[in-house]
């Protein structure tokens, strides 16, 4: 078996998972058909095939939160909508959930030779790519330009607990990295599958079915942990410069 390593990183996302008429909500997390719908959209899966659809959601996935997004909440109007009757009805105001900020890391594992293929459709995606929304496109590239740093032997658990930090701001890096060398443990919250019968799991209805016009979808067990945030994790800092390379030549 391989994995897939991908970062979620972006200035909104949205992951609904109970999303009715006039509200639009979303998880903490990217969600199971959210990342299947993602790799459907890289792979140019049709909405309406179903077998493609539940075959890319038996793939094992797990989240890394690098970074917890803000939850933030907009107000979309739609005038005039139409009544029961016919006529022309009220004004409605939808409320619409996103997270401001937010940084995953997403694993999923596989067959490797689907992992592979998986990796070259999100390299060359076939459709737009977006997360959760198509008003919400990845702010970076989803999988690193190096195979061999996207693709890995191994499972799911070993890329959450070992994985580098994902993170990029200099303050968040620097407290960090303040914390760790004063002794105060650090941790990264994480959702993985698991079976139904693990102590503590907790059942989510984002396992998908079909993306077709009436959408299905069934009930997957996780279970929500985290890894410890340690100093091999943090990137390197960079070294200081020395004097004579800061004058440079003229």
């Amino acid at each position: 078996m391989s994995t897939l390593i991908l970062c979620l990183d972006a200035p909104m996302q949205s992951w609904g998972v109970s999303s009715r008429f006039d509200r639009r909500d979303t998880a903490r997390e990217p969600t199971k058909s959210g990342i299947v719908g993602l790799l459907a959209s890289a792979l140019g899966v049709a909405r309406d095939d179903d077998d493609r659809v539940r075959e890319l959601a038996t793939l094992s996935m797990g989240v890394r939160v690098d970074r917890e997004g803000e939850l933030e909440r907009d107000f979309h109007t739609v005038s005039n909508v139409p009544n029961t009757e016919g006529g022309a009805g009220a004004t409605v105001v939808s409320e619409r959930f996103y997270l401001s900020g937010a940084l995953f890391l997403v694993v999923l594992e596989g067959a490797d030779e689907e992992v592979r293929g998986l990796y070259r459709a999100l390299r060359r995606p076939r459709w737009p790519l977006f997360l959760g929304r198509k008003a919400f496109p990845p702010g970076t590239p989803v999988v690193h330009p190096d195979e061999s740093r996207a693709v890995h032997d191994g499972h799911v658990d070993d890329v959450l607990e070992g994985h580098p930090w994902l993170e990029t701001r200099p303050a968040r890096l620097r407290r960090a990295r303040e914390r760790l060398d004063a002794g105060t443990p650090l941790h990264l919250r994480t959702v993985r599958d698991t079976v139904p019968v693990f102590v503590g799991a907790e059942l989510r209805h984002d396992h998908p079915i079909s993306f077709s016009a009436r959408r299905r979808h069934g009930t997957r067990a996780v279970r929500v942990g985290h890894v410890p945030l340690t100093a091999p994790m943090l990137p390197r800092q960079p070294e200081a410069t020395s004097k004579s390379e800061q004058v440079g030549t003229a």
